[in-house]
């Protein structure tokens, strides 16, 4: 473990969470582009599909170097005052934004470049998952913050 995350992990962080901020925006031309192509219909895919698909690869890449970051160098210890219980709960948060950040990509490139339905239908309830995570990464930073007093939100501050 280390005491603090580096300057590239936090310029990771935030990148990606833009990232996919963006990829919530675009996610509409990217759907109906791909209903059509699974209802056979030829798609012509404009600059909101190719935000969307791209984007996504970009945050797979990022994602990707993040977590060899977090596993060569580590990452900081949970405060000290922090339950177990909520340790674990963080804990678990953290590596399930990690699993759909990659898992997410992943199902988007093979439904749209394989044409397989079902991956379209996973990778968008993987994204509404990614969304309640999101939410409980950011209440769990303003419970420490705020509550608990631990000052956590500077350790990931640009």
């Amino acid at each position: 473990m280390t005491q603090s995350y580096s300057r590239l992990q936090i310029v990771l962080h935030w990148l990606t969470a833009v990232l996919t901020a963006v990829q919530f925006l675009s996610d509409d031309p990217v759907g109906e582009a791909f209903r059509q192509m699974m209802r056979g219909i030829e798609v012509t895919s404009g600059p909101g599909v190719a935000v969307h698909v791209y984007g996504g690869i970009v945050i797979l890449a990022l994602v990707v170097w993040r977590l060899v970051l977090r596993l060569v160098r580590g990452a900081p210890q949970p405060p000290e005052e922090e339950s177990e219980r909520l340790k674990l709960v963080a804990q678990l948060t953290h590596w399930a934004l990690y699993a759909a950040m990659v898992l997410i990509p992943v199902t988007g490139l093979t439904a749209w470049f394989g044409g397989i339905g079902a991956f379209g239908e996973v990778h968008e309830v993987l994204g509404n998952f990614l969304l309640f995570l999101v939410g409980l990464h950011v209440l769990g930073a303003m419970y420490h913050q705020f509550i608990l007093g631990t000052n956590l939100i500077a350790r990931m501050r640009p």
